[in-house]
């Protein structure tokens, strides 16, 4: 429900995912802004933490509990950062141990991702170290 929320949604909004990663507790996802500007993922995180949690809460019968409460995003200026950070999202599924291949985890963009860039982007993405990488990120 979620990958099909945040999909859905950032399409409505413009936004260009590039990567993403969806667990039971969080999520992670890199994307470009549309023309109108960044202004515009308030909008978007809105909408998808209040549709999801609405439907959440109806699937489990807890009306009214929080669901998303604690998000922040970070703006990507250069190109080492935006590059580092779409492997990190990618294996993120690997790094939480759920996989050994992130391609194989269905709610992450590992494998959509190398089917929808070039080999020489995928070989670049992967050659980034994402060990110095600080994300907030407890499972």
């Amino acid at each position: 429900m979620l990958q099909k929320a945040l999909l859905t949604i950032a399409a409505e909004h413009q936004w260009k995912l590039d990567a993403w990663a969806l667990f039971p507790n969080h999520y992670h996802f890199v994307g470009h802004s549309p023309t109108s500007g960044a202004a515009s993922l308030t909008n978007l995180l809105s909408e998808l933490h209040s549709r999801t949690a609405i439907a959440a809460n109806k699937f489990d019968k807890t009306p009214g509990r929080e669901v998303w409460h604690n998000f922040w995003e970070t703006r990507l200026t250069y190109d080492k950062s935006y590059f580092a950070r779409l492997k990190y999202v990618h294996q993120n599924p690997v790094r939480h141990g759920l996989t050994h291949d992130a391609r194989q985890y269905p709610y992450c963009s590992a494998a959509w991702f190398e089917q929808h860039t070039t080999p020489a982007m995928a070989k670049t993405i992967n050659s980034f170290k994402i060990d110095r990488v600080k994300v907030i990120d407890e499972f």
